[in-house]
């Protein structure tokens, strides 16, 4: 810390590598933009990540009492709805995160929320034009979407986080700064008017293999409040990016032009984003709640 601030970072290990069959392929492999909510009420840490394995990206949890031994409980599988006319479970996911305790689910059940977000795509596996993509889904390009787990069933055994339900849709690209997809960053925070919920959006073009390291996008970060007692409500948004690629670790690095928010810490009673600087760096800039 310099004058109240975070300037460095100490690495003392890793915390999980691509090791279990479903986490790598035959010659690719990951675990990959962990996100991680402590929840109170469960007594850990919950680390969602993405899994890069033989079927491309998937959401995988991993627990810990204290940051540094993790438990895996395995890929997220999600349950079937059958008003969906079609099963998530067929579809790459990122970007998944926890809220960090109990919410009102769909019919006011106590709940555990996640966030993430499906990619209509099957290239991976196979060429398939038409994915069956969700029945009445309002816009087709890559969102967020929020699904529950009854709070009793995870306080009773933590592994059943990784079986969500109650699915839906909560939001997707709206201005010209997110118009190819968005995605959830770091946990939600409880703040007087609802979650708050920082995001990342991305405008360009993919080009080629959308799972490789794509060099025409540009990733921006911008909020949405959700709602207290609906969390699949979206109650305010930004029309403009809050953060967006300017200094040289932002704009050239592995993925030139982005900043990628993961975290959110409160440090000496102010709060800080963490972020990704163009895939190479880890960034950090203050949260301000402006009058």
């Amino acid at each position: 810390m310099t004058d109240g601030i975070p300037v460095g970072v100490q690495r003392t290990g890793l915390a999980l590598e691509p090791e279990r069959g479903w986490e790598h392929g035959e010659h690719h492999g990951g675990v990959e933009d962990p996100r991680i909510s402590w929840i109170e009420s469960l007594g850990v840490h919950v680390m969602t990540y993405v899994a890069f394995g033989p079927t491309g990206p998937r959401p995988a949890l991993a627990v810990s009492s204290d940051l540094r031994t993790w438990r895996r409980l395995g890929p997220i599988l999600f349950d079937y709805v059958d008003e969906l006319d079609s099963d998530l479970n067929l579809f790459p996911n990122k970007d998944a995160v926890f809220f960090p305790g109990v919410v009102p689910g769909p019919h006011g059940q106590p709940s555990y929320a996640l966030l993430h977000r499906p990619m209509w795509e099957m290239s991976f596996v196979r060429g398939d034009p038409t994915p069956p993509i969700p029945a009445g889904l309002p816009d087709d390009r890559a969102g967020i979407w929020i699904s529950y787990i009854p709070a009793d069933a995870a306080q009773a055994d933590v592994r059943a986080l990784t079986r969500p339900g109650a699915h839906r849709w909560l939001a997707g690209p709206e201005f010209s700064w997110e118009e190819l997809k968005i995605g959830a960053g770091p946990a939600p925070i409880r703040i007087e008017e609802g979650w708050l919920l920082i995001h990342h959006g991305v405008t360009g073009k993919i080009e080629g293999d959308s799972f490789q390291p794509q060099q025409a996008v540009r990733y921006c970060a911008g909020a949405m409040i959700l709602d207290a007692e609906d969390p699949s409500k979206v109650v305010a948004r930004t029309s403009s990016p809050l953060l967006a690629p300017e200094t040289s670790n932002e704009t050239d690095g592995t993925v030139a032009n982005v900043v990628f928010p993961t975290a959110v810490e409160n440090i000496g009673g102010q709060d800080f984003v963490f972020y990704g600087m163009a895939d190479s760096r880890i960034g950090v800039a203050r949260l301000d709640r402006l009058p």
